[in-house]
C-alpha cells in the first residue's frame, strides 16, 4: 500500500517533548464554538507617564471572535464618543491620546468585557494613575552646630510622589556622600550620624529625590553642619554659642554605650505581606560607633531569602512567608555596652491561589465542577459571577449549585455554555479568574498527523503520540500490527492523553501501531510506525601516542552504527575544533597529522554522531624532540636583497628581489609584507606568498595608501630576517570597495535597536572622509528604509522601537569619492522586555513518591516579549501529610530551557504536600508566576527505625526496644524482626522472624540459648513495602570476648610479652645481686698486708675509687680459676669481715690453694708489674657492674 510517512525522532533528547503531550490541557479546535478567554490584560495597578499615550491592554480569543466594551469607575465607558480614545481593531486594547490633554482626566478604574454568543469574560479592575513628581517646598535652613561626638540626624522629607522617589545624598559636585557604619541613610531618606567628627563639617549636605517614571531629579536646599571641639575653645565663647544658638544637641559628647535613634523605645511592630519584601531597620548612636547584629527570637533567619544592607543596619527578607512572622531583635554594641530593640513582625496575605477554576468542556447531560480555592489572611471572601453578572442577580438555573468555593453543574444542556468568574478578596487585594463551561457534542478527532514514523535507539524509551479531541472525551485504545491489542501494563504505559509509552524499546517493538479514539458519537483511528535502531559504538579507539617532532601521527577511530542512520565523524583537539592547517588530514576512520610540532600536543577526540545518538573516544599526543643529526647544520636563509618595483599601475605593482643563502635547506616560500605609512606607520602586514623558486610577485594594492614592501625567505628551519624595505609607492583615492562586516541589530532596552558593525581599517577606507550610512526598517512591514550617516563609530542606536520585533538592517561605507557597494541586509531584533504573562494550565503528574512531572501551556510569543530562554519552576514542600500544620521547607528551583511545556521534579519526599509555580524567562528577566499549584506525593517505603536497643539481658531472654523511623514516608503498617544465633566461628544459625503492629515499641524475647551471641535485623514497613534494615547484636549472660580470653590466654600475644618482660626483670635482679655480693669484702690476704705496711705494696687508689693492687676477685680476668700453689687453712676456713661469701663459692673447683701463712702474696706480687703496665684499661674490662651502669 502506497502511503506517505512523516519521520519523527524519538530518542532521549526528545523525551521531554513527548512527556509534554501527556497532560496538556484539552483545547477546543479553532473551528468549534468557544466562549471568550482573556489572553492579555494590563496590570491591576497601572502608573502611566503623562508624556506618553495611555495603552490599556485587553486581548481575548473565542469562536466567534468576541466583541469588547469597557467600564470606567463602574459605569459604561463610551469609547466612540471620545475622539482621544481609540480601540484597536479585533481587540479590546485602548489607545488614549493625551497630547493637549491632562492625563488626570483619564485616571480611574477600568474594566474590559469580552463577549460572544457563548458567554462573557471580564478583565481585572485596572487602576490607571498618573505618575507624579511634585516640587520640593521651599524652606530656609540655618546652620546646624554640634559638638564633636554627639549624634545627629539630617532630615530629607521629600515630596510625596507616585511612585515614591528614590533618595540619595550628594554634595555640590554631584558626588555621593560617603557612608559607613557611622554615617548612613535610613529607609525614609534621612541621614544618620551615630557620632560626628570634625571632618563632618561642610556646607553642602544635599538630599536628592529621583522620580523613576518621569526620570526627573529634584534637590533640597543644602544643609550646613559645623562641628565644634568644645575642649579647644574658650569657655566664654562656648557659653556664648550655647546662649545664642539653640541648635546645639543636648546629647552627651563623650564615650557612651549605644542607644537607638530609630526606631525609638525597646520594641515596635511592623506588618508585612506574604510574597512581598520585609525591611527591618535599626540605627543606633554611641561612641565608639556601635555595630548592629540581628537574630530572630523564635527561630532562625531565612538564610536563602535574607540579606543585610546599610552596614548591617537593615535586614531585608524577600518573598515573605507566614513563617517569617515573629520577634526580630537587633543589638547595637560597642566597647562600653549594648542596647536591644525588638520588632514584632505580623505577616498578612492578600488572596493567593490554591486551585484556580479551570475551563470545562462538557458533553450534554454531563456533570462538571468548578473550584475556586484561595487562601489569605484575613480569609478572603469568594463571590461567583456568570457572564459578568453576580450569580445571585442572574436568572435561576436548576442545573447549577453554588457551595462557597465550588460551582456544581449537573445535567448540562446544549446552549448552556457560559463564562464563570470567581472573585476572592480581602483588605489587601483581590483575585479574579474566568473559567468557561463549553457544552459540546463532538465526535472524536485524532489531532496527531497520520503515518508518523518514530525512531528510537535500543534500550531507550519510546513515545507514540495520539492526541485527540471529542466531547465526551474519547477513550483511547492501541493495537500493534493492526491485530494485537495493547494493554496498560509492562512494557507499555498508556497515558491519560493517549500517548503510548514503551519503557525500554527493543527491536521486536518495531512495527505499525494503531490508536483508536472513540466516544458515543463515533470512532476515529490513526496509524504510526516505530523503528528501533542499533546504538552507535566506537570499536577501535584512538591510542596514546608519543611522536618525534616533524614525524607523522595517526589516530584510528573505527565505528559501528545502525546501517539505516547516516553517521558524521568529527575530530576535536582539546574539546575545540582542529587547527586550520593542511597538515591535519581527516579520513573516514582516522586522523593523520603530518610533520607534528610541539603546538600539536593535546587531547584528540573522535565524535561519531547520528540523528539519534553519538559516541566518542579520546587519546593524547605527546611530541618529543627528534635525535639531532650532527653531520649537516641547517639554518634559516639569509634575507633577500635588491628589491625593485616595476610595471607600476593604479592598483598593482610588480616586486622583484634576489634570494639570499639557503644554508643547506631549500627555500620553501617567500613572504611579502607591506607597511602603510599613511594609516599605520611602523606596522608590517602579510600581503602575499610566492613559491621558493620564484623571485617576482604581482601585488594587488588598495587606493589611498603609502606602501613600502619587504620580503622574508622561509625554509625548513624557519624565517629569515626581513629584507631592507623597498622605496615608497603611493596609490590614488577611490570609493570604498567593501562595506563593514559583522553587522548586527540587537536591542539593549525594550524600546531601542542597537545597530553595530566592524569598522573598516584605514587601508579599507580607500579615501578620506570615511562615513557609514546606516539603514533600517521593520521586517515584514510595508515601510520605507530609514537611514542615518555617522562617522568614527561602530554602532548606532534606534530609539522608540516596538518591543522585540525583527528589523532589517544594513550598513554601507561612504567616503569623499563615493559610496561602497550595495550592502546586504541582515535581520536583528529590537530590545526585549520582561514577560507579561504566566504559564497557564499547570498540571502535575505524580510518578512516584520521589518524582513528579509538571506540564504547562506555553506562554504566547507576544507575551514573552523577547527571546525565550525557558521556564523556571519553583517548588517547595509545605508539610508531610502526617502533619496538620505547615512546616514549609526551602524553595527549590529548576530551569527548563527552550520552549518546553513540561519537566521533571526529582528528589521529592513521599507522602507530602508540595506547592509549585512557573515563570517564563527571556533574555530580560522573569515573568509573573503562575498561580500556586498544590500536589501530593504517594506513600513510599519508610526510613530505618530511629534506634534499636537491647536491654535486660538474661540467661535465656532479653528485651528489645525501638523507635519509629524519622521519615515514615507513609502510614506505618508494622515492623519485622529477624534474629539468629552466631557461634564462635561466626557461623549463622537458623533465622527466626516476628511481626509487630505499628504501635508497639518493645518486645521480650524468651527461650534463648544461654551464653550465645544473637544477631538481630529490624525494619519498618508501609503498604509500599519494607524500609532499610538496622542490625544489632547481643550475648546472653556473658560476652564472647571474655570467654575467649579465659580459654586461650596462653596463646595471646600480650600475655607472652608480659611473661618475657618479667623473666628479663628477674635476670637483671640476679645480676645486681651477684655484683653486690662480690664487691667490698675483706679477705685474709688483705688483713695480713695491712699489718705489714710494706711501702712497696701500698695500695694506689684508682680513679673509680677501688684499689688497683687489690682488685676484687670478680674484676680479675682469672677470677674464676684456682690460684696456683694456694691452699686452704688447716681448719678449712677463711676469715671474713663484712661478707659471708666464701671464695670457694666463686671458684671453678671445690677448694682454693694458699701459702702456709694463708696468703698468696708471692703469686700476687708476680702479677703486679703486669697490672701496673695495663693501668686503668684493665680495670675497665667488661663486667656485670658496667653492664648495669649502662642501664642507669
Amino acid at each position: 500500500m502506497d502511503r506517505k510517512r512523516k519521520w519523527v525522532l524519538s530518542s532521549g533528547a526528545l523525551l521531554v517533548l513527548f512527556l509534554g503531550r501527556m497532560t496538556t490541557a484539552l483545547e477546543v479546535p479553532l473551528d468549534l464554538p468557544q466562549p471568550p478567554t482573556i489572553t492579555h490584560q494590563s496590570p491591576k495597578d497601572f502608573i502611566i507617564d503623562p508624556r506618553e499615550n495611555i495603552l490599556i491592554y485587553c486581548e481575548a480569543k473565542g469562536k466567534p471572535h468576541p466583541s469588547f466594551s469597557w467600564t470606567r469607575n463602574g459605569t459604561h465607558f463610551d469609547v466612540e464618543k471620545d475622539s482621544k480614545v481609540l480601540m484597536k481593531p479585533s481587540s479590546g486594547t485602548l489607545v488614549i491620546d493625551i497630547s493637549g490633554e491632562k492625563a488626570e482626566a483619564y485616571e480611574g478604574i477600568y474594566q474590559c468585557t469580552a463577549r460572544n454568543e457563548h458567554g462573557t469574560a471580564v478583565s481585572n479592575n485596572i487602576f490607571i494613575r498618573q505618575s507624579r513628581s511634585p516640587l520640593w517646598s521651599k524652606e530656609r535652613k540655618e546652620a546646624i552646630m554640634v559638638q564633636v561626638g554627639v549624634s545627629l540626624v539630617l532630615q530629607c522629607r521629600p515630596p510625596a510622589g507616585l511612585p515614591p522617589p528614590i533618595i540619595f545624598w550628594m554634595d555640590n559636585n554631584f558626588q555621593r556622600l560617603p557612608q559607613n557604619t557611622r554615617v548612613s541613610q535610613a529607609l525614609n531618606g534621612d541621614l544618620y550620624f551615630s557620632n560626628v567628627l570634625l571632618d563632618d563639617t561642610r556646607n553642602d549636605y544635599i538630599c536628592y529625590a529621583r522620580f523613576p517614571h518621569t526620570q526627573t531629579i529634584q534637590q533640597k536646599q543644602p544643609i550646613t553642619v559645623k562641628v565644634l571641639d568644645m575642649d579647644a575653645i574658650n569657655e566664654t565663647v562656648a557659653d556664648m554659642y550655647n546662649y545664642t544658638n539653640n541648635l546645639f544637641v543636648d546629647s552627651p559628647s563623650g564615650e557612651r554605650r549605644p542607644s537607638f535613634m530609630a526606631p525609638l523605645g525597646q520594641s515596635s511592630t511592623q506588618m508585612a505581606l506574604r510574597g512581598g519584601v520585609l525591611e527591618l531597620e535599626c540605627i543606633a548612636e554611641g561612641l565608639p560607633t556601635p555595630e548592629v547584629s540581628w537574630y530572630k527570637e523564635s527561630g532562625d533567619l531565612p538564610s536563602s531569602r535574607m540579606s543585610f544592607h546599610n552596614f548591617q543596619k537593615t535586614l531585608k527578607i524577600a518573598d515573605v512567608m507566614e513563617a517569617d512572622a515573629g520577634d526580630y531583635r537587633c543589638t547595637a554594641k560597642n566597647s562600653l555596652g549594648s542596647a536591644h530593640h525588638t520588632i514584632k513582625v505580623n505577616v498578612k496575605a492578600a488572596p493567593f491561589w490554591i486551585s484556580a477554576p479551570r475551563n470545562l468542556i462538557l458533553a450534554p447531560e454531563e456533570t462538571g465542577i468548578l473550584t475556586c480555592r484561595v487562601s489569605g489572611d484575613p480569609k478572603p471572601q469568594i463571590a461567583w459571577s456568570v457572564n459578568g453578572v453576580p450569580i445571585k442577580d442572574s436568572p435561576k438555573d436548576t442545573s447549577r449549585k453554588v457551595e462557597d468555593d465550588t460551582v456544581i453543574l449537573s445535567d448540562v444542556q446544549t446552549g448552556s455554555s457560559a463564562v464563570y468568574q470567581c472573585n476572592a478578596s480581602n483588605e489587601f487585594g483581590y483575585l479574579l479568574a474566568n473559567a468557561f463551561v463549553n457544552v459540546l457534542a463532538e465526535a472524536p478527532r485524532v489531532l496527531t498527523p497520520p503515518n508518523n514514523v518514530y525512531q528510537v535507539i535500543t534500550n531507550n524509551p519510546a513515545f507514540l503520540d495520539c492526541a485527540s479531541f471529542g466531547s465526551p472525551i474519547p477513550a483511547i485504545t492501541w493495537f500493534k500490527d493492526s491485530q494485537t491489542s495493547i494493554l496498560n501494563r509492562d512494557p507499555y504505559v498508556i497515558h491519560n492523553n493517549g500517548t503510548l509509552e514503551i519503557n525500554v524499546a527493543q527491536s521486536l517493538n518495531s512495527g505499525k501501531y494503531t490508536c483508536i479514539a472513540s466516544n458515543n458519537l463515533g470512532t476515529r483511528e490513526n496509524h504510526v510506525y516505530l523503528e528501533v535502531k542499533e546504538p552507535t559504538r566506537i570499536l577501535a579507539q584512538p591510542e596514546y601516542m608519543v611522536v618525534q617532532r616533524n614525524r607523522k601521527a595517526v589516530f584510528e577511530c573505527k565505528v559501528k552504527h545502525d546501517p539505516t542512520l547516516i553517521p558524521t565523524m568529527n575530530w576535536l583537539k582539546d574539546n575545540g575544533e582542529l587547527p586550520d592547517d593542511e597538515r591535519f588530514l581527516v579520513d573516514t576512520d582516522s586522523l593523520t597529522i603530518n610533520e607534528v610540532t610541539e603546538e600539536d600536543e593535546g587531547t584528540y577526540t573522535c565524535v561519531m554522531n547520528t540523528t539519534l545518538d553519538q559516541d566518542s573516544a579520546s587519546a593524547m599526543l605527546t611530541v618529543v624532540e627528534a635525535t639531532p643529526t650532527p653531520a649537516i647544520v641547517y639554518e634559516e636563509p639569509d634575507p633577500p636583497t635588491d628589491l625593485e618595483l616595476t610595471d607600476q599601475r593604479e592598483r598593482s605593482v610588480q616586486l622583484t628581489w634576489i634570494p639570499g643563502d639557503e644554508h643547506n635547506s631549500p627555500t620553501q616560500k617567500f613572504l611579502v609584507q607591506y607597511e602603510d605609512l599613511l594609516h599605520q606607520a611602523g606596522v608590517w602586514h602579510n600581503l602575499t606568498e610566492e613559491e621558493g623558486t620564484k623571485t617576482t610577485a604581482h601585488l594587488d594594492l588598495s587606493p589611498y595608501a603609502y606602501y613600502s614592501f619587504r620580503v622574508l625567505a622561509v625554509n625548513h628551519v624557519g624565517y629569515s630576517q626581513p629584507s631592507r624595505p623597498s622605496r615608497q609607492y603611493r596609490t590614488n583615492p577611490a570609493a570604498p570597495d567593501v562595506n563593514p562586516t559583522d553587522v548586527h541589530g540587537v536591542g539593549t532596552e525594550h524600546n531601542n535597536l542597537v545597530i553595530s558593525w566592524k569598522e573598516l581599517t584605514g587601508l579599507q577606507s580607500n579615501g578620506p572622509g570615511l562615513q557609514y550610512k546606516v539603514n533600517w526598517r521593520q521586517k515584514d512591514v510595508e515601510e520605507d528604509w530609514l537611514s542615518e550617516t555617522v562617522a568614527n563609530t561602530s554602532k548606532y542606536v534606534v530609539s522608540g522601537t516596538p518591543t522585540f520585533v525583527p528589523y532589517e538592517v544594513k550598513v554601507q561605507a561612504v567616503n569623499d569619492y563615493g559610496n561602497g557597494p550595495a550592502p546586504e541586509a541582515v535581520v536583528g531584533y529590537s530590545g526585549e522586555d520582561v514577560p507579561m504573562s504566566a504559564p497557564e494550565s499547570v498540571q502535575v503528574l505524580v510518578q512516584n513518591g520521589t518524582l513528579a512531572e509538571v506540564h504547562w501551556e506555553p506562554v504566547l510569543t507576544s507575551m514573552v516579549r523577547g527571546r525565550l530562554q525557558g521556564y523556571k519552576v519553583s517548588y517547595w514542600r509545605e508539610r508531610s501529610l502526617h502533619q496538620a500544620e505547615a512546616q514549609q521547607e526551602e524553595q527549590q528551583v529548576l530551569l527548563f530551557s527552550g520552549n518546553r511545556t513540561d519537566g521533571r521534579l526529582p528528589g521529592l519526599k513521599p507522602y507530602s504536600l508540595y506547592t509549585l509555580n512557573i515563570r517564563v524567562v527571556n533574555g530580560k528577566g522573569e515573568g509573573p508566576p503562575s498561580p500556586n499549584h498544590n500536589f501530593e506525593t504517594p506513600e513510599g517505603v519508610p526510613g530505618p527505625p530511629s534506634f534499636l536497643r537491647i536491654k535486660n539481658t538474661d540467661m535465656d531472654s532479653l528485651t528489645l526496644e525501638w523507635g519509629p523511623p524519622q521519615d515514615n514516608n507513609g502510614r506505618l503498617t508494622g515492623y519485622t524482626l529477624k534474629y539468629q544465633p552466631v557461634n564462635s566461628s561466626n557461623e549463622l544459625g537458623p533465622v527466626e522472624e516476628m511481626m509487630f503492629p505499628a504501635n508497639e515499641t518493645t518486645v521480650i524475647l524468651a527461650d534463648l540459648k544461654y551464653s550465645t551471641r544473637y544477631k538481630f535485623y529490624f525494619n519498618a514497613k508501609t503498604i509500599k513495602g519494607s524500609g532499610p534494615t538496622i542490625t544489632e547484636e547481643a550475648v546472653t549472660i556473658m560476652d564472647e570476648a571474655m570467654k575467649s580470653d579465659q580459654v586461650d590466654l596462653a596463646t595471646q600475644g600480650w600475655f607472652i610479652g608480659l611473661m618475657c618482660a618479667i623473666a628479663l626483670l628477674i635476670l637483671v635482679l640476679l645480676i645486681i645481686c651477684f655484683i653486690k655480693r662480690n664487691k667490698g669484702g675483706k679477705y685474709p690476704v688483705k688483713e695480713k698486708e695491712d699489718a705489714h705496711q710494706d711501702p712497696e705494696i701500698q695500695p694506689m687508689k684508682d680513679d673509680d675509687g677501688t684499689f688497683g693492687e687489690y682488685r676484687s676477685l670478680e674484676s680479675d680476668t682469672e677470677d674464676h680459676k684456682p690460684l696456683k700453689g694456694s691452699r686452704t687453712p688447716s681448719n678449712g676456713t677463711v676469715k671474713r669481715d663484712d661478707s659471708d661469701d666464701s671464695l670457694v663459692d666463686y671458684g671453678e673447683g671445690g677448694d682454693g690453694q694458699f701459702n702456709e701463712d694463708g696468703s698468696f702474696i708471692g703469686q700476687y706480687s708476680g702479677k703486679k708489674e703486669k697490672d701496673t703496665h695495663e693501668g686503668n684499661e684493665s680495670s675497665e674490662a667488661p663486667s656485670p657492674v658496667n653492664a648495669m651502669n649502662s642501664f642507669v
